[in-house]
């Protein structure tokens, strides 16, 4: 089968259309015909193996090249096959699901993390939704516990993360902030964001505003900054970083290092680093929400497999909006 291979570090050209063997599924797992896969910023982080210390760190990267040697992780498809101890699908089934090694023609994957593709979505649309939903709705739902009536601010409202953290904070009954550049004001608006502030424009830091829960998905202010803008009592949630440059030994890991070191030190505010698991149970969730017209995906643009390479320097220089899909 076809493939996005990777055996070293480097720019997008380390990213090349290879040709692989078909993976076979194990017992606990389902063989899935992909139809679609989106970029996400951690493929751009294991592509350029930034920040250094992850290198070091038990995961996808190895010190000199990725472990895993097959790039990318959401996907959309259709079951080919079923291992002999999974209950719930059958071969035939349009699913989705968040695994190593989406971009591809194939890619297996444990029961526990696929779940029905919702019946309203195209499998673009599918796929745009696994991690950066289950993100923000780990992040909000779980992490923050947001509740009807509190102020929710989302710092990165506009990439893949935000624009589902904005309809999902709308979904909890959250007063919605969103934070993005002038750009994409009417698009964080049209999602159901209640306020916009342009970080071009205003530093929301610096701001009068004080909020029940921030969601921190760009990582370009100081804990402390960010503490300042919670009320008493207020949590503040701490993913990811795409703000980063590359080629730094820490990168965005310094202010979750910092978040993690300070969590069980400070009594007035709640500070929570998230960490994302994908399970079918989410998966379920999400489902019913976009069944439900609740969430919507973005999509920016599209590219082909062998244009995966193009689609990560898109995502690398042009700050995409929401999410950037890859057809199979």
């Amino acid at each position: 089968m076809k493939a996005i291979a990777q055996d070293r570090y480097g720019s997008p050209d380390v990213l090349l259309l290879s040709e692989v063997d078909r993976p076979s599924p194990a017992d606990d797992e389902v063989l899935v015909r992909v139809r679609a896969a989106t970029v996400n910023a951690r493929d751009w982080h294991v592509m350029r193996g930034d920040p250094y210390l992850a290198r070091l760190l038990p995961g996808v990267m190895g010190f000199r090249g990725p472990k895993v040697r097959i790039r990318g992780t959401d996907f959309a498809g259709v079951v080919e096959a079923v291992g002999g101890r999974v209950t719930r699908l059958r071969p035939g089934d349009e699913v989705y699901g968040e695994v190593d090694g989406a971009f591809a023609e194939y890619v297996r994957a444990p029961e526990g993390v696929v779940d029905r593709k919702p019946a309203n979505l195209t499998f673009e649309q599918a796929a745009a939704l696994p991690l950066a939903a289950n993100t923000a709705l780990m992040g909000l739902r779980d992490e923050g516990r947001v509740r009807a009536g509190q102020r929710v601010l989302v710092n990165g409202a506009s990439g893949g993360v935000g624009t589902f953290a904005v309809q999902i904070g709308k979904w909890l009954g959250a007063e919605v902030t969103a934070v993005c550049g002038a750009r994409n004001v009417d698009l964080v608006t049209s999602l159901g964001a209640d306020h916009v502030i342009d970080y071009g424009q205003d530093d929301f830091t610096r701001d009068a505003g004080r909020y029940d829960v921030v969601f921190d998905l760009v990582g370009n202010h100081s804990l402390t900054a960010l503490r300042r803008t919670l009320k008493p009592g207020g949590a503040l949630v701490l993913s990811g970083g795409g703000a980063s440059t590359g080629g730094s030994f820490l990168g965005p890991m310094g202010l979750i290092i910092r978040g993690s070191l300070s969590a069980a030190l400070v009594r007035r505010h709640r500070i929570a680093v998230l960490e994302a698991r994908p399970s079918a149970e989410n998966l379920a969730t999400l489902r019913e929400l976009a069944e439900a017209g609740a969430v919507t995906p973005v999509i920016d643009r599209t590219y082909a497999l062998d244009e995966v390479p193009d689609a990560i320097r898109y995502v690398e220089d042009e700050h995409a909006r929401a999410k950037v899909v890859i057809t199979v």
